[in-house]
């Protein structure tokens, strides 16, 4: 076999030197002799906590109402589709603070939907779990939705053209035929979406605050503790790290069973 150019090599050893390095150093920061101790402190548990129904309840919302949208993109033509198309998928590159800017000005205290929302209710979303939860959501939906939408692209749609002609109706088919022959794209979707989720910091920092035990998630956590305890940062940065693992080999999957013929 034929060795590649010196260049290339070259610069390749400089890309893994960028991406594996710092997470090796991250991982030798931990004190493992500490970690027992360190897992159950209240920082650390508060934070996993907060984490785990932030970012599954953004899963859960992302799912129910990113599934509708993504089979609208993907089954009908209507004006504005295109435009429509490229707004949802826009929390994607827009940064993190700037979508919790965003946030603020229509759910805040004085936004488009949170003033006539605190007016009829007396409900606020600034600075709750709430408002962690739809921090998380605005971040994360769109990789659900792109994800789910091309499963329902490339759906052969002559399986739901018999299971209607055999009697069922629309919701039946939806449920009973679509949604499992589309479910490695939306598995796939859903391990992207709850991924991010759980790694959001900026929108929800920007909107719903870092309070411990009510918005503070594990980055903010990790923000936080850097500079006092910084032991508990890096043992909550390879948590995260464990985690992006087993979310990109539960993404591959999905992928790798929605290619296969």
């Amino acid at each position: 076999m034929k060795r590649p150019p010196v260049w290339i090599s070259s610069a390749a050893l400089g890309a893994l030197v960028v991406l594996l390095v710092p997470l090796a150093a991250l991982v030798q920061r931990v004190p493992w002799k500490q970690v027992g101790d360190l897992l159950t402190d209240p920082v650390v548990a508060a934070a996993a906590r907060v984490s785990a129904v932030v970012s599954l309840s953004a899963l859960a919302l992302s799912a129910v109402m990113g599934t509708p949208l993504a089979w609208l993109l993907a089954r009908h033509r209507f004006p504005g589709r295109r435009f429509l198309r490229s707004a949802v998928t826009l929390p994607i590159v827009l940064p993190p603070v700037v979508g919790g800017v965003a946030l603020s000005a229509a759910f805040g205290r004085r936004g488009w939907v949170g003033a006539p929302l605190e007016a009829l209710t007396g409900w606020q979303l600034p600075f709750t779990t709430v408002g962690a939860v739809l921090a998380a959501s605005f971040v994360s939906m769109p990789f659900l939705v792109v994800a789910a939408e091309a499963g329902f692209s490339t759906l052969d749609r002559r399986y739901e053209e018999a299971a209607s002609t055999l009697g069922g109706g629309p919701w039946l088919v939806f449920r009973r035929v679509t949604v499992p022959l589309v479910a490695p794209s939306l598995g796939a979707g859903a391990a992207l979406a709850w991924a991010r989720a759980l790694g959001e910091f900026g929108a929800t920092i920007t909107f719903a605050g870092n309070l411990p035990g009510r918005t503070q998630t594990i980055p903010l956590a990790i923000y936080q503790q850097l500079e006092s305890r910084p032991e508990v940062a890096y043992l909550l940065g390879v948590v995260m790290l464990v985690l992006a693992v087993v979310v990109m080999v539960w993404a591959g999957a999905g992928i790798a069973l929605g290619r296969r013929p």
